[in-house]
């Protein structure tokens, strides 16, 4: 087999796989780097993955391509072939996915192999030593993926054998601490690397339960769906409908800003509150669900069916207890949580504030709202 010195790299910036790039680059390999992100990454954006695999690369003189890989890991939640984990994780089609398309840029480059920052058992789902072998066959590249840190535990690879690359300098890390890394780290020169965070939002089980509803009610939904379920408290109306009601002014902000056609923002009027989205009310058919004053006082059942008959006009389809539960609720987390009613403006998103519908509502009754509605 030709000699082949030139590998691609699954860099994300931590320090397993920055290790494993320098170990390759001590070797005098030639090394280019992907990296991917998806939405469900809960890196801030100031210390994202993409920014410590940018910054990873340019310490060590190398390009980097970015790959986003959120549509890759929806198909692979929609049809998991491998199950989940503890969430909504489908963590070996996740990286069966990316090794594929990591193949793919292989190949498009002319590299003989793949370089990652695995590590034999440190990772419960994806890292096992069975799963890592399923991984590997599943993606097409069996004897092409070289994982420095645990080489010793495996079966020697095609760079191995071929003599690419000299198996004696690389390791036989195992197991989930990291301190043997750390000693690596400072006996080859790897000082600036960030401490272990970040991770996958589908290990987390709340929000894990918010895109299983999410995807019951859209098996394909728009990115902006799912960064919003990042946000707020999310309770759903009598009728089903998913009201969002933000923490505080920032993601007040970024719900507004992720809010789309056929979504409504309601606010209380002279008080301070959140801006409150129902979300996806221009799209489905109106339930006819009696308001019943579960939500507002007597006036606000007058008032809330005037407004409902604008929201048609409006293009909005809502049922009336929906518009009248999510007034209350936004009443009762507003600084008017303590007058007997409050003045609730609402409107559609992508309309003018200005020319707004009103309702009165009862912070009380959306005290009641918050502790027996489904919330998520």
């Amino acid at each position: 087999m030709k000699k082949n010195r030139k590998a691609i790299a699954l860099l994300s910036g931590g320090l397993d796989s920055r290790l494993a790039v320098k170990m390759m680059l001590d070797q005098g390999i030639e090394v280019e780097a992907v990296n991917f992100v998806t939405v469900f990454c809960t890196c801030t954006a100031k210390s994202s993955c993409k920014s410590e695999a940018r910054k990873a690369a340019e310490d060590y003189g190398i390009s980097l391509k970015v790959l986003n890989a959120t549509d890759e890991i929806l198909e692979a939640i929609r049809n998991p072939r491998h199950g989940f984990g503890r969430g909504l994780n489908p963590c070996l089609d996740c990286r069966i996915s990316m090794f594929r398309r990591a193949g793919k840029y292989m190949e498009e480059t002319g590299a003989g192999f793949l370089i990652t920052g695995e590590v034999w058992g440190e990772r419960p789902m994806s890292q096992r030593p069975d799963a890592l072998r399923t991984i590997e066959k599943e993606s097409g590249l069996d004897g092409l993926i070289v994982r420095p840190l645990s080489a010793h535990l495996f079966e020697p690879t095609i760079p191995e054998r071929e003599g690419w690359i000299d198996r004696e300098k690389m390791m036989a890390i195992e197991g989930r601490s990291r301190k043997p890394q750390m000693q690596l780290a400072a006996e080859i020169g790897v000082n600036d690397y960030p401490c272990p965070a970040g991770g996958c939002l589908l290990c987390d089980r709340n929000f894990a339960a918010r895109l299983k509803s999410l995807l019951a009610e859209d098996p394909h939904p728009a990115i902006a769906e799912i960064q919003s379920l990042k946000l707020g408290r999310l309770l759903y109306s009598s009728a089903g409908r998913r009201i969002m009601i933000p923490r505080d002014e920032e993601e007040s902000k970024r719900l507004s800003a992720l809010a789309r056609p056929g979504d409504l923002f309601m606010e209380a009027k002279g008080h301070m509150g959140p801006t409150a989205v129902i979300k996806n009310v221009g799209s489905s058919e109106t339930s006819g669900a009696d308001a019943g004053g579960s939500a507002a006082t007597s006036k606000a059942g007058a008032s809330g069916s005037a407004a409902t008959s604008k929201a048609g006009a409006s293009g909005a389809d809502i049922d009336e207890s929906t518009l009248l539960e999510a007034a209350a609720l936004t009443a009762r987390y507003g600084q008017g949580r303590e007058e007997k009613s409050v003045t609730v403006a609402w409107w559609p998103a992508g309309g003018d504030s200005a020319e707004h519908s009103t309702l009165m509502a009862s912070p009380a009754d959306g005290w009641k709202l918050a502790e027996s509605l489904r919330r998520e």
